[in-house]
């Protein structure tokens, strides 16, 4: 509030399919709450966090963040299998978004679905992954994906921006990761490149990295 010189600033969460917004912080909320977490369902909508076969999860548990109430949209304009695919028969909007709900219902987004890898029965999170190696002061950017792996089904690959002026070993990332996070997290193959694909957004384009690491392992 100071920096911007806004008396009031809040935070919220919404996508498209839900007619822009489906969660907001409210402008009493504690300044912790506006800048930790996406805020809660608006009125008249329901917000969950759920688990792959739909039930919902406990608070605190990551999951898919599903929508449900007057906002969300009807369908997708003449493609009614991607309705039917997006939003259940309950008309639970699935937005493909990993969170964490608190016990208070504020959200705080972690991830995408799409990006979820399962490592030995675990679901591993790139995002959260991701943060953690950042931490390491020979990484400037990464990247993680899961690539396919005959024992765990599959496991962590990261693709690693080296920090300015330095030079990064791969195996001594790996033995970093094995102590500073839980084993199905840390990446099983690190590769070092100069710069990771973006597209005008901004944002990694990861299936041109996931086709990349798999032809390495090829």
């Amino acid at each position: 509030r100071e920096r911007l010189g806004f008396e009031k600033v809040v935070t919220g969460y919404g996508l498209t399919e839900t007619t822009g917004i489906a969660t907001m912080c409210r402008h009493t909320d504690d300044p912790e709450v506006i800048a930790t977490t996406s805020g809660r369902a608006i009125p008249d909508v329901e917000v969950r966090i759920v688990d792959p076969d739909g039930e919902e999860t406990p608070r605190g548990k990551p999951g898919e963040i599903v929508v449900r109430g007057y906002n969300v949209m009807v369908g997708y304009l003449d493609d009614p299998e991607k309705t039917a695919e997006t939003i259940d028969a309950d008309g639970w909007l699935h937005t493909g978004d990993i969170g964490v709900m608190d016990a208070a219902g504020n959200i705080d987004i972690t991830d995408r679905v799409k990006d979820m890898f399962i490592n030995g029965g675990f679901n591993a999170y790139p995002a959260e992954i991701e943060s953690l190696m950042l931490a390491h002061p020979d990484i400037g950017n990464v990247a993680v994906i899961g690539v396919p792996d005959d024992r765990l089904g599959e496991v962590g690959y990261a693709f690693v921006v080296p920090a300015v002026g330095t030079s990064p070993d791969p195996a001594e990332i790996i033995d970093w990761c094995r102590a500073e996070m839980a084993n199905y997290k840390c990446p099983r193959h690190v590769e070092i490149i100069d710069s990771l694909p973006l597209n005008a957004s901004n944002k990694v384009l990861k299936f041109e990295l996931r086709d990349r690491a798999i032809a390495a392992l090829s």
